[in-house]
């Protein structure tokens, strides 16, 4: 079937893929090699019959995508991707899980391995002796996933003249908010977990010598993330060993600022005051996902975009839990 003879309707939402996957079903990226049309997904070639572009100084206005009934079943999927560039833009929560796993369901529980030191402590087994075990188990509870997202409040009157480049910014905008919500939740899965370390920081303020001792207790893990608020951070970036004249040499002149042995930072507005996350982003978290950015279809095709709403729905699970330690202020 021809790209330009598809029937494009709603039904094409709710074959439980993604509209795109329905779509490449129909028709085939696979087709078009060695063709002008290479390259575009099968999304992108209904764009291009409908001649709807979607970007730069020419992008045309809203209203392009409802001049027929067929290519106004393409809105919801451009809202969709719109969001997902915000969130790919700002996305922190891909920097710090260890695997994102794809589920199709509200339920998930995903398996606990106990203790990573304990488990996989070296040790010599004699000839005849058994090995040592992993036990590998389900979870006892099931993971929490939250719906992160935003009410669009317009009447298509209010947008349909606007051209798509603009709108596109505003949706990035919802992006960047959904990636932000989930990185939060996905730090705050990671404190609340029974087997995290925790120690107190030394002094009344945090100092470099409090991450020096977190770092040294690392082992077998490797300390890749640091995490804290922005007064925190700002503290850590003005102690001496990260105003070294070499260390602001490189800063001046590259844009990359030194970390704590090579650590990369992170903010979270809701870590209080001289506390710091610090873990390892290859075996502490798993995000559980399902499906992607979602948008309430029928009402975007209807042009009811009015209280429609745009989300994402995550979870995360701790793989190990002792991969993480938490400095906080003495006391607490």
């Amino acid at each position: 079937m021809a790209f330009d003879n598809i029937k494009l309707e709603k039904g094409l939402y709710t074959t439980g893929k993604s509209f795109t996957k329905a779509l490449e079903e129909l028709d085939p990226s696979e087709n078009y090699k060695g063709t002008s049309l290479e390259g575009l997904d099968a999304y992108e070639r209904q764009l291009k019959r409908f001649d709807i572009k979607v970007s730069g100084s020419n992008s045309d206005p809203v209203s392009k995508f409802f001049a027929t009934t067929d290519s106004a079943a393409l809105f919801p999927e451009y809202i969709s991707r719109a969001v997902q560039l915000g969130m790919t833009d700002n996305n922190k929560v891909e920097r710090i899980v260890a695997t994102t796993t794809e589920i199709d369901s509200m339920d998930y529980r995903s398996v606990s391995t106990g203790n990573l030191a304990a488990d996989f402590a070296l040790s010599e087994v004699d000839e005849g002796e058994e090995l040592p075990e992993l036990t590998i188990k389900l979870n006892d509870n099931l993971t929490t996933l939250k719906k992160h997202g935003k009410m669009l409040v317009s009447s298509y009157e209010a947008i349909k003249f606007q051209k798509l480049d603009l709108f596109t910014a505003v949706l990035k905008h919802i992006g960047t908010y959904i990636a932000n919500s989930e990185f939060e939740q996905a730090v705050a899965a990671i404190v609340a977990h029974e087997n995290i370390k925790s120690f107190a920081i030394q002094s009344s303020n945090l100092d470099f010598v409090d991450i020096v001792n977190v770092w040294a207790t690392f082992a077998p893990y490797n300390m890749t993330s640091l995490v804290m608020n922005s007064n925190s951070l700002a503290r850590l970036l003005l102690m001496n060993e990260f105003r070294d004249s070499y260390a602001g040499l490189d800063s001046h002149a590259t844009g990359n600022m030194i970390t704590p042995f090579g650590a990369e930072l992170f903010t979270s507005k809701d870590l209080p005051n001289n506390t710091v996350l610090a873990f390892d982003k290859n075996c502490t978290l798993e995000k559980v996902q399902a499906g992607g950015v979602l948008t309430e279809f029928d009402k975007l095709i209807d042009r009811q975009l009015e209280r429609a709403t745009i989300s994402t729905i995550v979870g995360f699970s701790t793989i190990y839990g002792d991969a993480a330690t938490v400095l906080k202020p003495a006391g607490e």
